[in-house]
């Protein structure tokens, strides 16, 4: 059968389809949404910590394995909060989003979580996830949702994609590059070989286990200019996380700085609490974050 879709083309599709739970959302946040259709420039990003393990192997391993992106009711991880169970905070973030589509649906069919980048940042739209980032290609920007702010705040600003008028609730917000991002749910399969167009990493990474697993992925690699931070500089910033997360970061600094390999390494020796690293990544991320650039990043 032919009919439009909420994206307003003309598709044929069949009656499984229009009635699966990503149809059901998509048509349920798209009710909820106003405003003009983004631009199709602007680009989807899933940040992410590269060098951390799923069970004892690097996740890009997994992830070259896989070929897929999965959401954490699939994986058991999250680089945020862990809460993808039944009755679960995600759990009921995401029926309170999609109206309830996806409560019955099998955990591999719910979406998976990015941002968009609207600032065309070089680390990609939400770095308080990780310094690196898979960036999607534009087919992917259709059958996305998106909630400003995020999802963990019950949000009540919503969009798809010829309906958006979130960037103006950011801009006007004015939060940094943390806490300003606006959450996209993509829903449907995000394929490595398909669905996205380069992995970008932190050049911390060259030459280490990491580059060497990325390497194994069926997409491009790239470079952002790389965060670093000072200890001097982190010292400066007591009332960001506080104080204890400075002091950790200054124990964990290798010649007086810090960069993402080296949180990173301190996170797998088990010596330190997971969420306190987080804090230092904040810390990293928010003042040692790489320059804002409109050029090509290099391959």
């Amino acid at each position: 059968m032919q009919r439009r879709t909420a994206f307003g083309h003309t598709a044929r599709v069949s009656a499984d389809l229009s009635r699966s739970p990503q149809e059901r959302a998509l048509r349920h946040v798209e009710s909820q949404s106003s405003g003009g259709p983004l631009d199709p420039g602007l680009r989807l990003t899933m940040n992410l910590h590269p060098d951390r393990l799923a069970g004892d192997r690097l996740i890009l391993l997994k992830l070259a394995e896989d070929g897929v992106y999965h959401s954490q009711f699939v994986t058991g991880t999250s680089n945020g909060g862990l809460t993808a169970y039944p009755g679960g905070d995600r759990w009921r973030w995401e029926s309170r989003i999609f109206g309830g589509a996806y409560d019955d649906a099998p955990v591999q069919e719910r979406p998976v979580y990015g941002a968009l980048n609207y600032r065309r940042a070089p680390a990609g739209g939400a770095p308080r996830f990780g310094s690196a980032h898979f960036r999607l290609t534009a087919e992917t920007l259709p059958r996305a949702t998106f909630c400003y702010p995020d999802s963990s705040a019950e949000p009540s600003d919503f969009g798809v994609a010829h309906r958006f008028s979130l960037i103006e609730a950011a801009e006007v917000d004015g939060h940094d590059a943390l806490d300003g991002h606006i959450e996209a749910q993509i829903h449907g399969p995000v394929r490595l070989d398909r669905h996205v167009e380069a992995l970008v990493l932190d050049p911390s990474y060259r030459g280490t286990p990491v580059e060497a697993a990325a390497r194994l992925l069926p997409c491009p690699v790239e470079w952002h200019a790389g965060f670093r931070l000072t200890v001097a500089e982190l010292r400066r910033h007591p009332e960001y996380r506080g104080q204890e997360y400075v002091d950790l970061g200054a124990e964990i600094a290798a010649d007086g700085r810090l960069d993402p390999r080296i949180i990173g390494d301190a996170a797998r020796t088990g010596r330190h609490d997971q969420q306190d690293l987080k804090k230092v990544w904040h810390c990293l991320a928010r003042f040692g974050s790489p320059p804002h650039s409109d050029d090509p990043l290099s391959r």
